[in-house]
């Protein structure tokens, strides 16, 4: 067994409990991800969440209301991946700009949706597949559009309530396409039946949504236009009381904006988590991340358990073990920033797919370097890609510069892919995926990791390999 990173690579200080870090800090970091999902610019949840919070101050809220707005609008996108799939089904298109572009349809006007729907529906298919797409759509709309909106919503509450934030805040989430006028989703609440902390976030999102197109001006006439349908006139007035201040607009271009809307969350209600939290939002997450494609499901859980397996077998302490686990659960944040069309492709990619397959490390470093606990561990999960030989990416690094938690991770990594369904074939038996492994062993896996990932699934006689509900301990 070996405590030592290979390679003669310096060992990362990993420290599993950190000094101090609060819920708001992860979830303000982590809201980058959900950005991502929907296809919108980094900083559209900590925009939004500047903009509810500004509305919510001037309706003179209680601290515990406060705080339900605050989580409630950093979360509003937690189940967004769960209906990527899906829409890239439906559309046979690049469901990140599907969404974001939806994103500024008034959908209780049939024009405009119908105009949507033609400009966006199979724009590489034959125009007999585009009508037939359209036919279907048409016939099936109302009923599509309350499966995927469900899913959405019903999958953002239930990764709240996995991480631990209350029922009210849950409902928020689950609540948040519901309109003023009844004509929402997923279940046609209408007025005040609709939970506050929701009508707030939809107001906010809209908002921020229409400025970052077209400015304050811009945002305030789509608001106008559809207060009393989608929006509670209070909350539109409550808007531009705060709207009329210098900062609200101003705010939104700095670059303090993280520091300041973390200086919004109540002090009497800032919650510090403590390393047990940090492992069930890093799960929560993982799930987030793997809901993105059917293709995936799982991929971050057994990741983490293979990654466990072998750095128990080499040695690792059990803090260094915990936070390879944490960072495993993560590795992939970034791709859901890539598309479903990327995704779930089953042909060869393009080349022009390929490099955006490539970016997803880096998304996966960017957003984890925002979080303290995580920001000296960003490097291993933006290298996992890497090979010893430096032919990997993103950056082409080789064995010199590869810590022993980044050969950890890409040996798990590996072999989860070659063991998992893929668009493009089946999984592979377990006989196959090591001989392949066995071909790369030196050139892009580390010989000690993958001696000890066979010894781990000869030590369990299979076991870690047929157990997707084992959570890593």
């Amino acid at each position: 067994m070996i405590a030592e990173s290979a390679g003669g690579c310096e060992q990362l200080d990993m420290q599993s409990s950190p000094n101090k870090i609060y819920l708001s800090e992860l979830m303000g970091a982590l809201s980058y991800a959900l950005d991502l999902t929907e296809g919108l610019p980094p900083g559209h949840c900590l925009r939004s969440c500047w903009i509810g919070m500004q509305i919510a101050i001037e309706l003179h809220l209680d601290d515990e209301t406060l705080s339900d707005v605050f989580f409630t609008i950093l979360l509003k996108d937690a189940g967004c991946s769960s209906n990527a799939a899906r829409i890239y089904e439906l559309y046979d298109n690049d469901d990140l700009s599907v969404k974001a572009d939806f994103c500024t349809v008034d959908n209780q006007s049939l024009t405009q949706v119908a105009k949507f729907v033609w400009s966006h529906l199979a724009p590489q298919a034959p125009i007999r597949e585009k009508l037939s797409r359209l036919m279907h759509l048409a016939i099936k709309g109302d009923e599509l559009q309350d499966e995927v909106v469900t899913a959405r919503c019903e999958r953002g509450a239930s990764i709240a309530k996995r991480m631990g934030f209350n029922d009210r805040v849950a409902e928020a989430i689950n609540s948040l396409n519901e309109h003023w006028n009844g004509k929402g989703r997923p279940n046609h609440l209408s007025g005040n039946s609709i939970p506050l902390a929701s009508r707030i976030a939809l107001l906010a999102q809209v908002v921020e949504i229409f400025y970052s197109a077209g400015g304050p001006a811009h945002a305030l006439k789509e608001v106008y236009r559809r207060s009393g349908a989608w929006f509670d006139p209070r909350l539109v007035a409550a808007l531009n009381l705060a709207a009329g201040k210098l900062s609200f607009w101003s705010t939104l271009k700095s670059s303090k904006l993280e520091r300041l809307v973390m200086s919004l969350e109540p002090a009497s209600h800032a919650i510090e988590v403590d390393d047990e939290q940090i492992d069930i939002i890093a799960a929560a997450f993982g799930e987030v991340i793997d809901s993105k494609s059917p293709f995936t499901s799982g991929h971050s859980n057994r990741v983490a358990i293979f990654v466990d397996a072998i750095a128990s077998e080499l040695g690792l302490s059990s803090n260094r073990r915990r936070a390879l686990r944490r960072i495993a659960l993560l590795h992939d944040i970034g791709k859901l920033g890539v598309s479903n069309a990327i995704l779930d492709k089953p042909g060869k990619l393009t080349d022009n797919e390929w490099a955006c397959i490539k970016k997803h490390p880096v998304y996966s470093r960017s957003i984890l370097e925002r979080i303290s606990i995580f920001s000296t561990l960003a490097g291993i999960a933006g290298a996992h890609h890497e090979r010893l030989d430096g032919k990997g990416y993103p950056d082409g690094i080789d064995k010199t510069q590869i810590s022993l938690e980044t050969r950890i991770i890409t040996t798990a990594d590996v072999f989860d892919a070659l063991t998992a369904d893929r668009p493009y074939r089946k999984a592979m038996p377990l006989e196959q995926a090591m001989a392949i492994m066995e071909k790369d062993r030196g050139s892009a896996i580390d010989s000690q990791c993958l001696d000890a990932l066979k010894r781990a699934i000869e030590n369990t006689q299979g076991a870690i390999i047929e157990s997707d509900n084992l959570q890593p301990q």
